[in-house]
């Protein structure tokens, strides 16, 4: 093949790829103009079941129901996919009353959601139902009907599902946002559902990742053994605490270098750095490398926001790395 067929196919296969985003975009947008009444609807319909939302779908609505299922466990909203031919197969047993089922089928046809149709209407189980043909049987059918517009498919044969699923998927990421924000969802509730990967590790926050066990001395300690202390703990510092137990300074390794020459006889007062920089345990582990990044210093004590109080912790560099925070 000559490297000019080869430039050939290159611009033809860009030209089909932009094509299709585009199209695609283009679907996107008809669909947040055609939305209406019938998604405030399922929202206040959500809202108001006491179960879980149900998702369900056949085919490529299948992986989309899957992947709407756990958007909406991940931000709030208890959520699960039942396979709708499993569903005919004992898993209805998984729709219970006080669920609502959200139903997906670009047809509205798809004769494998009929028995989980049926068992929705029998037990009087709410059902939104999306899709995109008008007076299909799964919007007839259901309590709430979300039509989707007439966007044809990205391939030009219009047979491949590509626009339809696409959005699908947006409209399942609009219930997820909307029901998140009435319900007024924050970072700290969105971490509980994602305690591992980097994701998890972001919202960790300080008092997830200090230590209690700190090393600490009063301003008359004879540095002798404030040297014991610092190694045993391993921190490479040393909290300076006065008599009420108030951190007043701390001794870093680079104290320790300044005042090299007679160190042994010195005390604590003597070596330590004052009014040190601190961090509250409710901070963002992130906002604590950020400081410390900012300071060029390997850890931080912890004590209690807006308060002249003992240190509660102490957070290392190091922790945060093994988290995946830095």
């Amino acid at each position: 093949m000559t490297s000019s067929t080869t430039d050939f196919l290159a611009t033809g296969f860009l030209a089909t790829g932009r094509r299709v985003i585009r199209r695609e975009a283009e679907a996107l947008a008809m669909l947040a103009d055609h939305l209406g009444d019938s998604f405030a609807q399922a929202v206040e319909m959500i809202l108001a079941a006491e179960g879980r939302v149900i998702v369900s779908g056949m085919g490529k609505s299948g992986h989309i129901a899957r992947k709407i299922a756990a958007t909406l466990a991940s931000t709030g909203t208890p959520a699960q996919f039942v396979h709708p031919a499993e569903a005919s197969h004992g898993d209805l047993g998984m729709v219970l009353k006080g669920d609502v089922a959200l139903v997906l089928s670009n047809s509205g046809e798809t004769p494998e959601l009929a028995d989980i149709i049926a068992h929705t209407r029998r037990f009087s189980i709410p059902m939104i139902g999306v899709a995109g043909r008008e007076g299909s049987t799964l919007l007839r059918q259901a309590d709430v009907a979300i039509l989707l517009p007439p966007a044809p498919e990205a391939c030009d044969q219009g047979i491949v599902p590509t626009t339809s699923t696409t959005m699908t998927l947006a409209l399942g990421d609009a219930l997820a946002i909307a029901l998140m924000e009435h319900r007024a969802f924050t970072p700290e509730h969105f971490r509980v559902f994602h305690p591992g990967g980097k994701l998890g590790a972001r919202l960790a926050r300080v008092r997830d990742l200090m230590h209690d066990d700190l090393p600490l001395a009063t301003a008359d300690t004879p540095m002798s053994e404030a040297l014991l202390t610092m190694t045993q703990k391993g921190f490479g510092v040393l909290g300076v605490v006065d008599e009420s137990g108030h951190l007043r300074g701390v001794i870093t390794d680079g104290d320790l270098r300044r005042h090299m020459d007679g160190l042994l006889s010195h005390r604590v007062a003597e070596v330590m750095t004052p009014n040190p920089r601190t961090i509250g345990p409710d901070q963002l582990a992130e906002k604590a490398v950020a400081v410390m990044n900012e300071k060029k210093i390997t850890s931080l004590f912890v004590v209690a926001p807006g308060t002249d109080a003992a240190p509660l912790g102490l957070i290392h560099i190091h922790d945060c790395l093994r988290a995946g925070v830095a």
